[in-house]
């Protein structure tokens, strides 16, 4: 997949396929979208174009100054992306000037005469243009006006569930990342750097990472604990994950992100670890002594290897 950040890097083709969207996530009902369009252009023997945005086009148009909880980075998008066979991913950058445009403008200037475009195909509920001033029917008349065709893709649904961005986001804050990866198709991952910690957790015998992401903007599954799967140093192993306050050990109130690996013991500090959560054991909780702190977390230990034995 050639991954392109200007319209200038994209040789028109008349005989394109495109979608337009955020695809934050690149969740399941994504992945419908994308897959139509690559299963059209190989119909055609023509050229798949996904065109998405960074940043987050929320970001800059919204009037809260809180940035938008990601499901994805940038980093992770193109690499989700690129799995499903896409010809051409074109990264625009949206800004306050990019986001004053019309739709019209953008699709006569970025789609038809700019990558070119034969098809294009959007999921049920695309808005776009200045203010999300166009919809369906706006972009229909378009393609009528232009030359395109235009194909919806119908909502995905899970457990009766219409597959959102917004969706997942509510699922991860209330700590369901079972269900989160059921929409998203995979489970929920986050990419941290290894910071040091007062190393309490060795000393009763479970030694953790303390994990700083690596993005400010990514979702944090809420305070609980957590059996995951984790890549580090090119290495893949099972372990399981405290996100909270550590109220037995702690009186601080910034959360925390502790992974312990199984079967593990070397010094991975100023290392990137990747966990993905695969199931949530239980809350946070406070218990009256470190002796029973460890005992739950044997049974916690345990737990989360039976998970990981599921997968296996």
């Amino acid at each position: 997949m050639k991954v392109a950040r200007s319209l200038a890097e994209v040789p028109r083709d008349a005989n394109t396929v495109v979608t337009v969207g955020t695809f934050d996530g690149v969740h399941l009902a994504h992945r419908e979208i994308i897959r139509d369009v690559v299963n059209r252009a190989n119909m055609k023997e023509g050229r798949s174009v996904v065109v998405t945005f960074d940043p987050h086009p929320r970001d800059v148009v919204a009037k809260s100054n809180t940035p938008v909880p990601l499901l994805t980075t940038v980093e992770e998008r193109i690499e989700q992306i690129g799995g499903l066979n896409v010809d051409v991913l074109l990264m625009l950058e949206f800004t306050f000037a990019f986001s004053r445009q019309s739709s019209r403008e953008f699709y006569r200037d970025y789609i038809v005469q700019g990558t070119g475009v034969d098809e294009v195909v959007v999921g049920y509920d695309h808005m776009f243009g200045r203010d999300r001033e166009a919809g369906i029917e706006e972009l229909v008349q378009m393609g009528k006006e232009f030359g395109f065709s235009v194909f919806a893709v119908h909502p995905v649904t899970v457990r009766g569930e219409t597959v959102s961005s917004t969706r997942i986001r509510e699922a991860l804050t209330t700590g369901d990342v079972a269900g989160a990866a059921q929409f998203l198709g995979r489970p929920y991952a986050l990419a941290g750097k290894v910071a040091r910690g007062d190393g309490r957790g060795k000393t009763i015998g479970f030694p953790t990472a303390n994990l700083v992401p690596l993005s400010p903007q990514k979702v944090v599954p809420a305070r609980g604990v957590y059996a995951v799967a984790a890549e580090v140093k090119g290495e893949h192993r099972y372990g399981m994950t405290n996100i909270g306050t550590r109220p037995t050990v702690s009186s601080g109130q910034a959360t925390m992100i502790e992974v312990h690996l199984f079967d593990y013991d070397r010094d991975i500090y100023g290392e990137t670890v990747n966990i993905a959560f695969l199931r949530r054991l239980r809350d946070e909780k406070k218990f009256g002594s470190l002796e029973e702190l460890t005992a739950q977390l044997h049974r916690d230990r345990d737990e989360a290897r039976r998970t990981a034995a599921g997968l296996a």
